[in-house]
Parts: C-alpha cells; sequence; structure tokens
C-alpha cells in the first residue's frame, strides 16, 4: 500500500517525502555513530547526511532513465 501511495505522488513530492524521511534519519545516525568510529560527531552527521542523500539519488537516476 505504501509504495503505490508513493509512486502515486508528483515527482517533486517523492523527493520532499524522502528529504523529510531521510535526511533526519542520516543526520542522527551519523551523529550517533560517528565517536565510536574515531570521528567527531558533527563531522559524522554530515556523512550521515551524504549517505542518507542516496535514496534521493536513486530515485532522480531511476526517472532520467
Amino acid at each position: 500500500m505504501l509504495p503505490r501511495w508513493f509512486t502515486s505522488k508528483s515527482f517533486a513530492v517523492q523527493l520532499i517525502i524522502l528529504a523529510l524521511v531521510f535526511d533526519p534519519l542520516g543526520f542522527v545516525g551519523g551523529y550517533l555513530l560517528a565517536p565510536s568510529l574515531g570521528v567527531e560527531p558533527l563531522l559524522g552527521g554530515a556523512y550521515g547526511l551524504v549517505a542518507a542523500s542516496v535514496p534521493m539519488s536513486l530515485l532522480v537516476m531511476q526517472r532520467s532513465a
């Protein structure tokens, strides 16, 4: 049900939804995991944001094909 709901939205709304879901998760995950990896927490948060952008990049690449 959720994939059908997501794909029924316009492309711009899909990008916003992905950003609202994955960006906070990526930042918090990176922030919390950074000290265990020997990295400053804010730098870990930045790495988490980069990792969280992967689903959005995959959606854009899928749409461009």
